[in-house]
């Protein structure tokens, strides 16, 4: 008995492309500029800006929490943890060492 091969059908997956809009340049004092429209804005204050070839890219910049904030220590756990677990051994602290001499409680004080 021969088995039929189900025929394959190919899907076509349409990936659309990133929103564009016109904007103008203008210049701000000694500065080129332009306005963000509101579907471009970026969450914060900063902004990381670099250019490739005639692009220019903007970045939102994570915002920095005060050192030993608790934000600050969530922020760094979770890029702690997005690192993965170590599979590293530790090494043996007390390797080369002598032996650790036994306490006995019990004994009388000298």
């Amino acid at each position: 008995m021969h088995k039929v091969a189900e025929p394959t059908v190919g899907y076509a997956v349409t990936v659309e492309p990133p929103p564009e809009r016109h904007v103008r340049l203008f210049r701000n004092g000694a500065n080129q500029a332009v306005r963000i429209p509101k579907e471009f804005e970026l969450p914060g204050q900063d902004a990381v800006m670099r250019r490739e070839g005639d692009r220019l890219i903007i970045e939102a910049v994570k915002p920095q929490h005060p050192r030993g904030s608790p934000a600050a220590l969530l922020a760094a756990l979770d890029k702690w943890a997005a690192e993965g677990p170590i599979d590293e051994e530790f090494p043996d602290v007390d390797e080369g060492l002598l032996p650790l001499d036994d306490i006995n409680l019990d004994a009388p004080e000298r």
